[in-house]
């Protein structure tokens, strides 16, 4: 069995995933079921988390899940963990799982977080719209955003309508008006679509992004928007008209996991991933083209070496 050592916990400790004489024993021949979202580091991550439970001698099953509803999931016993829950996004839908019963907190990576609209930046090297990242400068800049199916408007590219419902078009109305519109793409997939097409065609184009993502290395510029405060979103009372929060990126597991397969929790509770680490499991996809799944195994094989000061999970003869 291959030893596998990553970096963990805030404290920076490093789990070492190892077993004894060649084989390993699970904590239960219970499965433990990972879901699978639509943007390439949280499916890349999956199996790669499932990669190591499985080296630990248990069975993994990968579920294809709503991203707001996973949460009802794990609450209920379906799913056993989620292990890229965004603040901004999913926070809400976390927490209320919670209060409900039957979902605890696993633990936060290392990596912080922005959900955010922006521009590569190829578009503020060329100056192609003067002021930028200010958002006040779209406001003249409708024309360089339009495209064929906007109407004349300036056009945003969100992503899926599941992920964030109006956060973004009712903050165009707040801040930019009649002259711009939000079009919902339909995965994660499109949005890199659309950001090669518009490097091959040499225009500007405005579209959903976060980070950690594997676009970080190549540059992109983040839209910088009115400050996010408590209450500053229509949902929360107010007109929608700020930005977005910077976050945690945390991990959630069904109450159970901890007693039904006491090592693998231990191992998640301790996994931290770090902006490089998710952003180079994205790119594995998104710029190297493998699938996931191989993503997954190029990048355990690639990390083996990893690390940090030193953690021995506990093994079973």
């Amino acid at each position: 069995m291959n030893k596998f050592t990553t970096k963990v916990a805030a404290a920076a400790l490093t789990m070492t995933l190892a077993t004894v004489s060649g084989q390993a024993i699970a904590d239960s021949s219970k499965p433990i079921v990972i879901p699978t979202h639509n943007w390439s580091s949280q499916i890349v991550m999956a199996y790669v988390i499932g990669g190591i439970f499985e080296d630990m001698g248990n069975n993994v099953e990968y579920v294809s899940a709503d991203t707001q509803g996973v949460y009802e999931s794990i609450r209920n016993g379906d799913v056993t963990i989620s292990h890229e829950v965004w603040q901004s996004t999913f926070g809400a839908s976390f927490y209320n799982a919670m209060a409900k019963g039957g979902v605890i907190d696993a633990g936060t990576h290392a990596a912080m977080t922005l959900e955010e609209v922006g521009v590569p930046q190829w578009v503020i090297d060329k100056n192609m719209c003067p002021g930028l990242p200010n958002y006040e400068a779209l406001k003249n800049c409708v024309d360089v955003f339009s495209t064929t199916d906007s109407g004349g408007k300036g056009r945003i590219l969100e992503g899926p309508q599941s992920w964030h419902g109006d956060v973004y078009p009712n903050r165009v109305k707040a801040l930019l008006g009649d002259e711009w519109m939000v079009k919902f793409a339909g995965s994660g997939d499109a949005l890199w679509a659309e950001l090669d097409s518009a490097k091959r065609e040499g225009r500007a184009t405005l579209i959903f992004n976060w980070t950690p993502n594997f676009t970080d290395a190549d540059g992109f510029v983040f839209i910088e928007w009115p400050d996010y405060y408590q209450g500053c979103r229509v949902a929360d009372g107010g007109d929608g008209g700020c930005g977005s929060p910077k976050g945690w990126l945390k991990k959630a597991a069904n109450y159970k996991f901890p007693k039904t397969h006491p090592d693998a929790y231990m191992a998640f509770s301790r996994m931290s991933f770090d902006a490089g680490m998710i952003g180079s499991m994205a790119a594995l996809v998104d710029i190297d083209g493998h699938t996931h799944q191989d993503a997954a195994k190029k990048w355990l094989a690639d990390n083996e070496a990893v690390s940090y000061t030193h953690l021995t999970l506990p093994t079973k003869a």
